[in-house]
């Protein structure tokens, strides 16, 4: 009787876990599939590959393995998935003051960080926080806070205005980087969407082969200036610039 309690209860087990999402299973695109303490899957869906960001995190990234130099990644694209988030505060067409919305995240808006060295753990916001100015990659204690509402990239300032974030035009195919600036219209095309907890940018015209992939080039007076990288991610990367993705970050505070 007891052989049979035993086996049976390892039965249950064995199914339990090859159920479980710890057990076997692939990693959607821009999940989590390693790192020092991880035990989740350490595979990727079809499409992706498991790509170091630092020592505590490895990320599924679409496309194939790493490029020699004279092979091109293949052209992948991003299924957008995410949160929905609203807000009802009404855009308006000027802004005044400056400055950070405060220390603590509100209701309907998000931090948005890279992951990944040089700038791990630093925080989307305008160069001068709060105001119309270009897009920087900063420390946590000016970190902007934002929202995507159809399409459009948002940041609240603390009057209760918004910010857009505006792609700058590509003058020729030869240019693969778009500086990303704040603005308090939304002159730019292309849609905004998060794909799991990754920001992506697409617009007509225009393939990208990983439409997740940022730019953050070091700028003498403004710091890491965010650019959209035309270009495939950690490939012919610009002199002066890291490949980055950014990513929502929903805890109350933006820590480091």
């Amino acid at each position: 009787m007891l052989g049979k309690v035993i086996l049976a209860a390892g039965l249950f087990v064995s199914t339990a876990l090859a159920q479980s999402p710890l057990y076997g299973q692939a990693s959607a695109n821009h999940s989590t599939c390693g790192g020092i303490s991880w035990g989740g899957a350490t595979t990727c869906v079809s499409g992706s590959v498991c790509t170091k960001i630092n020592d505590y995190y490895y990320q599924c990234l679409p496309g194939t393995a790493s490029p020699t130099s004279t092979t091109k990644p293949p052209t992948t694209s991003v299924t957008p998935t995410g949160p929905v988030i609203s807000t009802t505060t009404k855009p308006s067409t000027t802004v005044t003051g400056g400055g950070t919305v405060g220390p603590t995240l509100l209701p309907n808006y998000l931090w948005i960080r890279a992951v990944a060295a040089p700038n791990f753990h630093k925080y989307l916001q305008s160069y001068k926080p709060g105001t119309a100015t270009d897009a920087v990659l900063a420390s946590a204690s000016t970190a902007g806070q934002f929202a995507i509402t159809n399409g459009k990239l948002t940041q609240i300032t603390p009057s209760g205005t918004l910010l857009y974030a505006n792609v700058e035009s590509r003058a020729d195919s030869t240019v693969m980087k778009l500086k990303v600036s704040w603005q308090t219209s939304s002159t730019t095309s292309g849609t905004f969407v998060w794909s799991g907890d990754a920001l992506t940018w697409t617009v007509e015209g225009i393939t990208r082969p990983n439409n997740a992939a940022w730019l953050a080039c070091t700028d003498a007076t403004e710091g890491q200036v965010l650019y959209a990288n035309l270009g495939p991610y950690a490939y012919n990367t610009p002199a002066g610039c890291a490949d980055q993705t950014i990513h929502f970050y929903n805890g109350a505070t933006a820590d480091v």
